[in-house]
């Protein structure tokens, strides 16, 4: 029986507006593509995402990676506001949710500085039973420690929860524990895909 439904956050619960926060800016197409390869498809933003680095360390990482956009890393990260942004159907999904008595709970890969300065666009975290973010922990989605922390902490189930994430080798490394997994693709299809899990 499901008890717990356990979320990720970023383009699940709240959009991820990496492109379109970059290019308000004042970066074009071409440079974005330059500063998400040289920042956020490096080691560099896993270990940050991981709290191993500080900003600084984590900026001096991505310059490293390609020093003549150096002044276009700087200001594309000297601030996370607006990076975050909100889905409609958010609140109401939580609500629903809770209402007919389940858990929720979020495991999710997030930045210090997205965490900080984004927290209004996932304030819903507070009606949640118990969150676990990849700079606290030390870890990171898919490592099977996070989904052990999560399980741990709050004295959970694995086959009483469901796991719901955009990226398919996370919700692998979840499901290797017993977790029932759900690939995000949209709301409409992940409700749905929730609702006959709930039913059977």
């Amino acid at each position: 029986m499901i008890k717990n439904i356990v979320f990720d956050i970023s383009n699940v619960l709240a959009p991820f507006r990496f492109k379109e926060f970059l290019a308000e800016k004042g970066f074009d197409g071409a440079m974005i593509k330059r500063i998400i390869k040289a920042s956020a498809m490096t080691p560099y933003w896993t270990e940050y995402e991981k709290g191993k680095l500080t900003y600084e360390e984590a900026m001096n990482g991505f310059i490293s990676t390609d020093p003549d956009i150096a002044d276009e890393l700087r200001k594309a990260y000297d601030s996370c506001s607006g990076i975050m942004g909100r889905y409609e159907y958010t609140e109401d999904w939580i609500s629903s949710l809770k209402e007919a008595g389940y858990k929720l709970y979020c495991i999710t890969n997030f930045t210090p500085a997205g965490y900080e300065q984004c927290y209004d666009c996932i304030s819903f975290v507070e009606k949640f039973d118990g969150c676990v973010y990849s700079f606290r922990e030390g870890v990171a989605k898919p490592d099977p420690e996070i989904y052990k922390i999560l399980l741990n902490r709050y004295s959970l189930k694995a086959e009483e929860c469901v796991f719901i994430d955009d990226t398919e080798e996370n919700v692998i490394g979840a499901g290797k524990l017993g977790v029932i997994g759900i690939v995000f693709t949209g709301y409409e299809d992940a409700a749905s895909r929730l609702s006959e899990i709930l039913n059977r």
